[in-house]
């Protein structure tokens, strides 16, 4: 009896911590891929709107634009994938593979990848190419999407 009692606890035990790891990686903020339609539907319809921008969403968003190949984007993914978890609830982080999605790439005129799109609540977006350093993407996330004033290192 003691031992089925002992194996009931363990079982339990190690249920409970399934269900405690599981929490906390439901928690941690992702970058989510988005394709044509995600875009449409989360960032921009750009059908339903040709002339004007619309933003879609409830949030300022950031979109990386990569391809599997570039070496830049591979230094760039684990940053934006740090950001995401950093900026939870405040900014949303895309990412968009150019190869997949040639006409997201077009509508953007893309011809160099990284390229990062920062599209804040109000106003038009705007994007830089090339990797950068985690902390000009932060400067960036707050001065620009969050609208902070950020204190300049000496």
């Amino acid at each position: 009896m003691k031992k089925v009692i002992g194996v009931l606890i363990g079982v339990l035990f190690l249920g409970s911590f399934n269900l405690i790891a599981q929490d906390k990686e439901k928690s941690k903020a992702k970058v989510q891929v988005l394709d044509v339609a995600g875009f449409k539907a989360k960032v921009f319809n750009y059908e339903e709107n040709p002339e004007e921008w619309v933003f879609e969403g409830d949030q300022p968003a950031v979109i990386d634009f990569y391809a599997d190949w570039c070496r830049p984007c591979k230094m760039v993914a684990p940053i934006m994938e740090e950001l995401a978890e950093e900026y939870d609830g405040q900014i949303t982080i895309y990412k968009v593979n150019t190869d997949k999605n040639r006409e997201l790439s077009r509508l953007f005129d893309i011809k160099s990848i990284p390229y990062i799109l920062y599209v804040p609540m109000d106003g038009r977006p705007h994007g830089t190419k090339g990797a950068m350093k985690k902390e000009d993407y932060k400067k960036i996330f707050d001065e620009f999407l969050l609208g902070k004033k950020t204190e300049e290192k000496k």
